[in-house]
C-alpha cells in the first residue's frame, strides 16, 4: 500500500487493511494511534492553563497559589522544550511544550500582578531566567551540562507542585486553582506517557510524564476533596 501521508501520520497501512476488509495488525495502529493522540494534545495544550488565567482575572486574587510553584513550572518548561529541540524529536512528541511555555510565562505575569507589591528576590528570579532563557533554548551550553539540566528538569516539575500541594493541604482548600487546568494537565501526562514510549523517545522524557501523572493526580484529588466542603458551607451561610 502506497504511504498516505499526512502532518507526518502515514495513513497507508490502516487504509489498507481497512479496504481489505481487516483491522489494522497492532504494528500499523499502535503508530498511528500515538502520532494522533500526541497532536491532539499538542491542540488541546493551546488552551490547557486558559482556565487558570481567566479564573485568576474574573476574581482578580490569587489566593492559595504557590508563586514559586508556577516559576518554577516555567523553569521546568523551558528546560523541556530546549533538550526536546536538541535531540530533534518529531513535533507531535513534545509540541505541548512550546504552547505550555507561552501560557506558563503569561500565567506568571498575571499571579505577579495580583501579587503587587513584589519583593527584591522575586524581581531577581524573574531577570535571570529572562538572561539564560534564550541560551538555554538555543542549545549553545556543554552538550554534558545540558544532560544534567535536563535530568534536573524532572526534580523540578516535582517541586513545583510541592509547594502547592503542601499549600492545600496545610489551608485545607485549593484556593483559585482550577479543575479544568489540573484535569487536563493529569490527563495529558496519562497521554504523553503512552505517545513517548510509542515515539521512542528517551527514558527520561518518559519518566517526566509518569511524574507528572503522580504530581497532578494528587492536586486533582486535592481540588475534588477540599472544594466539596467549601461549596456546602457556603450553601449553609445562604
Amino acid at each position: 500500500m502506497a504511504e498516505m501521508k499526512f502532518l507526518g501520520i502515514d495513513f497507508g497501512c490502516a487504509v489498507g487493511s481497512l479496504s481489505n476488509g481487516k483491522f489494522p495488525e497492532k504494528d500499523c495502529l499502535l503508530p498511528l494511534i500515538s502520532k494522533l493522540l500526541g497532536y491532539c494534545i499538542v491542540a488541546a495544550s493551546t488552551t490547557v492553563k486558559l482556565p487558570q488565567i481567566l479564573k485568576i482575572l474574573k476574581h482578580s486574587s490569587v489566593r492559595g497559589l504557590s508563586l514559586v510553584a508556577f516559576e518554577l513550572e516555567v523553569v521546568g518548561y523551558t528546560i523541556a522544550l530546549a533538550y526536546c529541540l536538541h535531540k530533534g524529536l518529531p513535533f507531535s512528541a513534545y509540541g505541548e511544550l512550546a504552547f505550555l511555555l507561552i501560557q506558563a510565562i503569561i500565567l506568571v505575569g498575571v499571579i505577579y500582578y495580583f501579587s503587587q507589591p513584589l519583593g527584591t528576590m522575586t524581581w531577581i528570579r524573574a531577570l535571570l531566567y529572562c538572561g539564560l532563557a534564550p541560551t538555554i533554548l538555543a542549545g549553545q551550553i556543554d552538550p554534558f551540562l545540558f544532560e544534567a539540566l535536563y535530568a534536573s528538569q524532572h526534580a523540578i516539575f516535582f517541586c513545583a507542585r510541592i509547594p502547592q500541594i503542601w499549600a492545600n493541604f496545610k489551608n485545607k482548600s485549593t484556593g483559585e486553582l482550577s479543575f479544568l487546568t489540573s484535569l487536563m494537565n493529569f490527563a495529558g501526562s496519562m497521554v504523553r506517557v503512552f505517545t513517548s514510549i510509542q515515539e521512542k523517545a528517551p527514558t527520561s522524557v518518559i519518566l517526566g510524564s509518569a511524574i507528572g501523572i503522580m504530581t497532578n493526580g494528587t492536586i486533582l484529588s486535592q481540588i475534588i476533596t477540599y472544594q466539596k466542603p467549601a461549596t456546602k458551607k457556603e450553601k449553609k451561610a445562604d
